[in-house]
């Protein structure tokens, strides 16, 4: 993918233009036949029928009839974003790394190490502070930050912790 920039001459404000890439699908006579199958039945995931419809009608093969991908995206509700990136996989990666449904590479940082949970299970186990009966989350959070134990924290955070040391504010 390449970008161009150019200048507009009245007011001098670059403005980036990017030129789209286009991947051409070309699906086998086996692979449309297999396609077919999983669109016409059987037990599969829904992204899993959802990709096999959009190679089909992305299909420019000789054994296709091609259907622009506006339609497409209109038909099955889904984004022109969508589509583009199942062709680029198809084309660069092939039909197999286009049907499979990996799970995502992405690294999730915990906030909540040892340390801070050692930290917020005491503090649920304090006294509440003057005016509440007893803990919440949100008060607990507050006070994780006030007391400089971490930068920052959800509700949703310390709820999993408390959770997951069986532990319930205000018990």
């Amino acid at each position: 993918m390449s970008c161009h920039i150019y200048y507009d001459v009245y007011f001098f404000v670059p403005c980036t233009k990017k030129i789209m890439t286009t991947y051409k699908v070309t699906l086998t006579q086996a692979e449309r036949e297999e396609l077919l199958s999983i669109t016409k039945g059987g037990v599969h995931t829904s992204k899993k029928v959802i990709h096999s419809l959009i190679l089909l009608n992305c299909d420019e093969g000789e054994f296709a009839d091609k259907v622009n991908n506006e339609d497409v995206a209109k038909v099955l509700k889904i984004g022109l974003r969508t589509i583009d990136r199942l062709k680029k996989k198809f084309v660069e990666e092939g039909y197999e790394a286009a049907m499979e449904n990996k799970p995502t590479s992405r690294i999730y940082d915990r906030k909540a190490d040892g340390d801070v949970e050692a930290h917020l299970v005491a503090l649920s186990c304090s006294k509440a502070p003057e005016g509440f009966a007893r803990w919440s989350l949100r008060l607990l959070a507050e006070k994780m930050v006030e007391l400089q134990y971490v930068d920052d924290i959800s509700y949703e955070t310390v709820r999993r912790v408390l959770k997951k040391t069986n532990l319930s504010p205000g018990k």
